[in-house]
């Protein structure tokens, strides 16, 4: 909302505030203004001027050469404008004057003769061309007959205003209007308010003679008022209304069509005007479209309407969408003198519905949305006829057609001092809430410290006690209200141990070079029940679908991090992002009801994603690819920081390559997945070679022991021996790796599979590996028997147990 100051004092007197010390008060007491702008910077010596003779610049076809009288002399002004001419006044910036842009005025010769002065257009003066009339966009400004020769042009013109830009809240439709704002005002600066008259002499002519008004639904539209002007001349508006429209924002168009537009502007009341002759029939019906019925609006766009939008007929044919704009069958032009204005009420749901189906937001439907003031329909109808009659000479004819059942009741809120002063921590008295009640203008009853208070109808915000509250506290003063330190003991904040934990273990994943993501935790029916954990899916889990969801790829809670985290990888390597690794730490939900009743069950979980090269030295011509090692080292990894045994057993799970999958086993329980994307579903979903893993967080923070460890570093030196094992092809890995370093404790700290080979010189079936034993005493220096004893004992029992012999 754009405020002018000029305009605003017609209504409270703001004494000798500045712009600033306005906009302070204002924002202090609840309304934000978001800046202050001038309509134009200061000039100097620019006065009204009168154009005696004009004639034709003597070496120039496209100059005249004027004789212009500004009151205390006569100027010879040489002006190139096409639209100069004698009889007019016009503004001068007379020799030694500066206008904006710091342009200063001098004496000079064009093409030979002498100019004194320059005769102005409205940009030079200051004003955007934006907010100008289309009329006068090419030339200088003509003011009108009855300006004082010799005068400041400022203030005709309006160009020593200010404009505040408000921030207004949804709840602060009051504030749509110069009258909402003088109230605020007012009641700011505790100055009483001068309200427009909206006295208006009617013809002894009857409007219902001329029409008729039909409303089929009353809970769409409670008031319409058609109000029946004649004898209307189109013209240019008034200086002061149309100085007030572009300060607004608005560009003038003709005295009839600004008129409405000042009184929306004025009473927040949306008007509109239609040109009766146009009209296809004496009768105004406000109905609901019908389904594919077609209207061209003022914007010359071509809107198909459906049964939810409210239209306004001439008995047969739409002639506006109502509140948000009217038809150009009807539009206002030159040649029209007969206006059909309508003043009415529409309900917000109806005119918000066309909104959002149409795209189409307007002045007025921005005020309809947001509910307008019942009481300020009809006299906002009176003051534009009042305006019409004035500066468009028309003929109002009498008694209005009108259909009324609108809700005019006030609401009403009881409150208490004490309570009051509980809420704030205030010893506000009652004295001081009467006072600012009247500040106000709310009208209440008062019974000693209780108060019934009536919030007026232009107030639709004010419903409830802390309505009230906020009124109170907001006029008493927010720099008023006392603060105090908090007492007691205070504490210094922290972390939960769970936080804490989560934080561990992104710094973890972090540090080994993932990147975190965070993406929708909302997923669509193709994805909702793919790469789902295999312990989830034990459950069966049931989708938990979205009553209103924003669109179908965002309609179920997800069941899987892994989906949405695929797009994402999709979507940076379609842009040409090749080496990816991503981690999401975040919540999936669970029900198993198939209608949800209750709030699903939150599971945090863990899951990565990885493509690409891992590891790049340019220099040394080394990379490493992402590998199913890459990522299980990963995994492998966040358990050996957290101090948590794990297991990793060779799984086939759906959507995952066949031979590079695992799952992740904690205390014999899975509790999550690692492996290869299947390529057939890696190219379906527009990626490359993929490896993901999948970590139910719960299970992990559950099994998780805070007590702290530790290792004393050691002494003395260790000693390393290898040993490779032929074992048959079905016998796992890691399973030896776990026999040798049970059989082989204390005294083997460390074993590392190192090796792994099938072919040559072994039979068919078989595989060799290989492993590296890290032997260490805490407190002396090993000796070569011991270690061999040890080596030997492991070496017979992994033959006996896994059928295997040592590699020679």
């Amino acid at each position: 909302m754009f405020v002018s100051l000029n305009w605003l004092r017609n209504y409270v007197d703001l004494g000798n505030l500045t712009p600033e010390e306005l906009a302070e008060k204002i924002t202090k007491s609840g309304i934000e203004v978001d800046g202050i702008e001038y309509i134009a910077e200061k000039s100097n010596d620019v006065v009204i001027g009168y154009v005696e003779t004009c004639e034709r610049h003597p070496n120039a076809d496209k100059l005249s050469l004027c004789s212009v009288d500004v009151g205390e002399e006569k100027l010879q002004i040489i002006c190139g404008a096409p639209n100069i001419m004698q009889g007019q006044k016009v503004a001068v910036a007379q020799p030694g004057s500066v206008l904006p842009g710091n342009f200063k005025i001098k004496k000079t010769k064009l093409r030979g003769v002498e100019s004194n002065g320059m005769i102005c257009s409205m940009q030079e003066l200051g004003l955007k061309e934006q907010y100008l009339p289309k009329d006068i966009t090419d030339g200088i400004v003509v003011l009108p007959d009855d300006a004082i020769i010799g005068e400041s042009v400022s203030p005709l013109l309006n160009l020593d205003d200010a404009v505040l830009e408000f921030d207004l809240t949804p709840n602060r439709a009051d504030s749509l209007s110069m009258l909402g704002v003088a109230y605020e005002v007012a009641a700011i600066l505790d100055k009483p308010i001068l309200l427009p008259d909206e006295d208006v002499e009617v013809s002894d002519e009857d409007a219902n003679a001329y029409i008729n008004v039909e409303i089929e639904d009353t809970d769409l539209n409670p008031y319409y008022g058609a109000f029946m002007i004649k004898n209307l001349v189109i013209k240019p508006s008034p200086p002061w209304i149309a100085n007030y429209l572009m300060a607004s924002g608005i560009r003038p168009i003709n005295n009839v069509v600004d008129i409405t537009n000042y009184v929306l502007l004025e009473y927040g009341q949306p008007l509109h005007a239609f040109d009766y002759d146009r009209l296809q029939s004496e009768k105004i019906l406000v109905r609901t479209a019908k389904q594919g019925e077609k209207l061209v609006t003022l914007d010359e766009k071509e809107r198909i309407l459906s049964k939810d939008h409210l239209v306004i007929t001439d008995g047969n044919d739409p002639i506006a969408l109502a509140g948000v704009m009217g038809g150009a069958s009807t539009e206002v032009t030159e040649e029209t003198t007969t206006v059909l204005l309508e003043a009415a009420y529409f309900a917000p749901t109806a005119v918000r519905k066309t909104v959002q189906d149409t795209g189409l937001r307007s002045e007025s439907s921005s005020r309809f949305e947001k509910g307008i003031d019942p009481n300020r329909v009809k006299a906002a109808g009176l003051r534009a006829c009042q305006l019409l009659q004035q500066y468009a000479e028309g003929e109002v004819l009498g008694n209005a057609v009108e259909i009324d059942q609108l809700n005019y009741t006030e609401k009403t809120v009881e409150m208490n001092v004490d309570e009051i002063n509980n809420r704030l921590g205030t010893a506000i008295s009652t004295v001081e809430i009467v006072h600012i009640l009247n500040k106000l203008r709310f009208n209440f009853r008062q019974n000693d410290k209780d108060f019934i208070v009536y919030a007026p109808t232009r107030r639709q915000d004010i419903k409830i006690f802390e309505d009230m509250l906020e009124e109170v506290a907001r006029i008493y003063g927010y720099d008023n209200l006392p603060f105090t330190l908090p007492m007691g003991a205070s504490h210094a904040g922290s972390l939960t141990e769970r936080q804490q934990l989560k934080r561990n273990v992104k710094n973890y994943l972090q540090s080994v070079g993932l990147m975190e993501t965070m993406t929708y935790s909302l997923t669509n029916k193709h994805y909702i029940s793919t790469l789902i954990s295999p312990e989830i899916k034990a459950k069966d889990p049931k989708p938990v679908e979205l009553a209103m969801p924003m669109s179908e790829d965002h309609k179920y809670l997800r069941l899987s991090i892994l989906p949405e985290l695929l797009s994402t990888l999709a979507y940076n390597q379609a842009r040409n992002q090749i080496d990816l690794s991503y981690y999401e730490l975040g919540s999936i939900f669970i029900s198993n009801e198939k209608e949800v009743t209750e709030q699903p069950d939150e599971h945090l979980r863990l899951a990565g994603a990885l493509t690409g090269k891992w590891l790049e030295h340019q220099w040394q011509q080394e990379k490493k690819e992402v590998d199913f090692y890459v990522v299980k080292g990963i995994v492998e990894g966040l358990f050996d920081y957290l101090n948590i045994p794990v297991t990793f057993e060779q799984a086939k799970l759906p959507k995952m390559h066949p031979g590079r999958c695992a799952t992740v086993v904690v205390h014999n329980k899975t509790i999550g997945f690692v492996g290869q994307l299947h390529p057939i579903q890696a190219k379906n979903r527009n990626v490359k070679e993929t490896y993901v893993f999948d970590v139910n967080m719960e299970e992990v923070f559950a099994a998780y022991n805070n007590e702290p460890s530790y290792n004393q570093i050691p002494k003395y030196p260790s000693v390393t021996r290898d040993i490779a094992f032929t074992l048959d092809d079905h016998v796992v890995a890691g399973e030896v790796k776990s026999t040798i370093e049970e059989i082989g404790a204390p005294l083997v700290k460390n074993v590392q599979i190192f090796d792994v080979y099938q072919g040559d010189n072994l039979a068919e079936g078989k595989k060799s590996i290989a492993y590296s034993l890290l032997y260490q005493h805490p407190d002396k220096t090993l000796k070569d028997h011991e270690v061999e004893e040890s080596y030997q004992k492991i070496i017979e029992t992994v033959n006996t147990k896994f059928n295997a012999h040592v590699r020679s």
